[in-house]
């Protein structure tokens, strides 16, 4: 199992807790923090933009980052998202085993 977490930003809570139980539910995650309002300074077509968003950790596994993918497009309000996987290298083995539990697949 290689565990992975996944970080998106959205533009307000709604969507943030829509993705959120999304990917859950579907057990495409075993848990997503949904954080307080950051500001983003972004380059986007050509201009520097500024933005307030809601960012997300998405704890998964890189077997699951597909899934991930598909849900975070099918919900994902921007035409391009932000959506970075992070390998993790070292964390607690009972943590890692529940995230690994949590979004096994169920025939």
């Amino acid at each position: 199992m290689e565990p992975l977490l996944v970080l998106t930003n959205v533009p307000d809570v709604a969507n943030a807790e829509k993705l959120a139980r999304a990917l859950v539910e579907g057990r495409a995650a075993a848990c997503v923090n949904v954080l307080t309002a950051c500001r983003s300074i972004y380059s986007w077509q050509g201009r520097v933009d500024t933005a307030e968003e809601i960012p997300l950790l998405i704890k998964t596994t890189a077997e699951n980052y597909p899934q991930v993918e598909v849900i975070v497009r099918a919900h994902h309000p921007y035409a391009v998202p932000e959506l970075i996987a992070v390998p993790i290298t070292h964390g607690l083995p009972a943590y890692l085993d529940w995230m690994a539990k949590e979004t096994e697949k169920h025939d």
